[in-house]
């Protein structure tokens, strides 16, 4: 199996033809507290594992590796979540093709992360060399409006 990660400010998977329909698709930096934005996942599935549930993990990582935590209503929450993803084989596919499978997790804004290096990783569970790591900079709140005089 094979993963390919990208960031994009908002995206939607359709299934059915195989695509992301993307907007701001590959950032690479942006503003503290986070905006709202989208992980595009493209999870290529060998043939014998079609028709499988796999289940992913997604983390936001620091540099030194370490799941990011925040404040939540219940204390301390890491950014991690799972998700689960199974591809059926297409009418009329070639025996031993792999099949695309697009996927796309919405993350919403207000993260207050601190100005840094960080990075979303996702592993499926069986496949851990599979692994994709997209690398993001986080810089500084925006600025305040400029007022006129």
């Amino acid at each position: 199996m094979k993963i390919s990660l990208f960031l994009a400010d908002a995206a939607q998977a359709d299934v059915q033809s195989g695509k992301v329909h993307a907007l701001g698709l590959g950032w690479r930096q942006c503003q503290t507290p986070t905006p709202p934005f989208t992980l595009v996942l493209f999870l290529d599935i060998d043939w014998d594992e079609t028709n499988k549930q796999h289940k992913l993990t997604c983390q936001l990582l620091t540099t030194d590796g370490d799941t990011v935590v925040v404040m939540g209503a219940q204390g301390p929450q890491p950014i991690s979540f799972e998700a689960s993803a199974e591809a059926g084989r297409p009418p009329g596919a070639i025996h031993g093709t792999s099949v695309r499978m697009p996927l796309t997790l919405n993350i919403p804004g207000g993260i207050p992360l601190e100005p840094g290096i960080y990075e979303w990783r996702v592993e499926v569970e069986g496949f851990e060399q599979s692994t994709a790591v997209e690398a993001f900079v986080v810089i500084g709140p925006a600025p305040p409006p400029a007022t006129s005089a």
